[in-house]
């Protein structure tokens, strides 16, 4: 789905970008370059060659690291006082959150070791819910409208809506930005924009998770970090039926699941250790371009009042 800004709203994705409720800051990567060709190889064993991937029509950002315990715990902390649609699952404080409290005034602690690891045990309906909130503003702000209308969901397909200014990256998204090279206008088998990998690139077979940003000697062409091991991240594809899209592999598992062709889904409401995801966001126009358009809509406005 195309997600470009729309000129009219982009004053308000300003505004919104710097809510002064925000406490949750996003280090974005800007994937340009775009309309570029998909993969010419099969990114689908399942398929047997008929998909392709990595073609997109728009520039957009994603998160240049996995949202960690530390980002999701403000969230929690914002959105959890009754774990409403159950945000929290009761296997996170091992993996770095904590809940403490009754029902209605639940607090949230993040294990300080811990608070730059990627969150695990969280949803595809998590992760939306984040989505939400991120948009809105964070702080008080809703997570069950925005980007996805969820209204207290929690099963069935739910799509990104048209405008959706921060949200879980399409498969397409993911891929590009994990494999695509815009200088060599091609595409790697493994998210560190070379067609090997190894311990010392990216977290794999190994014994747990490790803070973001660990690998980042060898990240993707864009500049992302650990789109290959760590943790397998939520992308926005419905596989079969109400099954969202899995990819990048995780610390536990082998290389072969970094790969491009590495590709698979659970249930939007399947919960893992191994299991977390990163956000993305549309292209926010240059500061003087978002000024002149700003004024621009204001001159608008005069001569629809003239």
């Amino acid at each position: 789905m195309k997600r470009n800004l729309p000129l009219s709203t982009c004053a308000i994705v300003a505004a919104v970008i710097t809510s002064a409720s925000a406490t949750v800051t996003m280090d974005w990567v800007t994937i340009g370059n775009a309309n570029n060709a998909a993969d010419t190889a099969d990114g689908d064993p399942y398929t047997f060659g008929t998909q392709r991937y990595g073609a997109v029509d728009h520039d957009y950002r994603i998160g240049k690291y996995e949202v960690t315990n530390a980002q999701y715990g403000e969230f929690l902390n914002a959105k959890g006082q009754s774990n409403t649609n159950a945000i929290y699952n009761s296997n996170m404080p091992t993996y770095g959150i904590t809940q403490s409290g009754s029902s209605g005034s639940f607090s949230y602690t993040v294990t300080t070791a811990l608070a730059q690891r990627p969150v695990v045990y969280v949803s595809w309906l998590d992760a939306a819910r984040f989505a939400n909130w991120m948009m809105n503003g964070q702080g008080n702000a809703s997570m069950e409208t925005g980007a996805y209308t969820l209204n207290n969901a929690n099963s069935g397909i739910i799509t990104a809506n048209i405008g959706a200014q921060v949200y879980i990256p399409s498969e397409n998204e993911w891929y590009k930005a994990a494999y695509y090279s815009a200088a060599n206008t091609s595409y790697s088998l493994y998210p560190n924009g070379q067609n090997t990998i190894t311990t010392a690139d990216a977290n794999y077979g190994s014994s747990a998770s490790t803070n973001i940003g660990t690998y980042s000697g060898d990240p993707s062409s864009y500049g992302t970090n650990d789109q290959g091991g760590n943790v397998w991240e939520w992308n926005d594809a419905v596989i079969v039926g109400s099954k969202r899209g899995l990819r990048g592999g995780a610390w536990v598992y082998s290389v072969a699941t970094l790969r491009f062709s590495s590709r698979f889904s659970h249930d939007p409401t399947y919960e893992n250790y191994d299991i977390g995801f990163r956000v993305a966001s549309v292209a926010v126009p240059e500061p003087t371009s978002l000024i002149l358009t700003v004024i621009a809509g204001g001159m608008m406005l005069i001569r629809r009042k003239r």
